[in-house]
């Protein structure tokens, strides 16, 4: 059986950046909402992060919404690993150098097991949000039916697409090769 592990920032890291929203060439926000999609993204510029607090660069973290930034490192950790299912759109962050990329899940599956997780909520009609209605407005405690993954080791649960759901290989090899900023939760 193959374990699952929610792929979060690791905000209790002292002395670690904040990077802000993805902003064109222009300067303009880049609609962040787009990166939690499940499509292949053309964006039509490179991407650029700005520091909305300095300090030590992660391999992994989320910048503004929680776009998933990643490292040139992590990015080919995955290459080596033969993940499919993920987009590395190529990225900037200021004062940085090194390739950065956004982290882009390319399956939403449905596989939240409602009666296993702590407490679901779901959009109501009287919510007033036909966009949301049916889907997740709060998950705690998220577990999933790993029955209904397959083979997909990196993937955004429908109805909850701000959670990053990775495979146990996955999160093993990130721990293995040192690379900074994840937190893996069980789901």
């Amino acid at each position: 059986m193959t374990w699952y592990y929610d792929l979060l920032d690791d905000t209790r890291l002292p002395g670690r950046w904040q990077l802000g929203a993805p902003l064109d060439d222009g300067g303009n926000e880049i609609d962040p909402w787009q990166f939690k999609k499940g499509r292949v993204l053309e964006l039509g510029c490179v991407p650029r992060f700005t520091l909305d607090l300095p300090g030590h660069p992660l391999d992994f973290s989320w910048a503004a919404f929680s776009i998933p930034v990643v490292s040139g490192r992590f990015a080919k950790l995955f290459e080596r690993l033969r993940v499919e299912g993920v987009q590395f759109i190529k990225a900037q962050v200021d004062d940085q150098p090194e390739p950065w990329y956004i982290l882009n899940a390319l399956r939403i599956i449905r596989c939240i097991d409602d009666a296993r997780s702590e407490q679901v909520q779901y959009w109501k009609p009287q919510d007033n949000r036909p966009d949301k209605l049916g889907e997740y407005r709060a998950v705690y405690g998220m577990r999933i039916d790993s029955a209904k993954v397959g083979d997909a080791r990196i993937f955004r649960p429908w109805g909850w697409r701000v959670a990053l759901i990775v495979a146990g290989d996955i999160k093993q090899a990130i721990e293995d090769t040192n690379l900074s900023g994840a937190r893996f939760v069980e789901v």
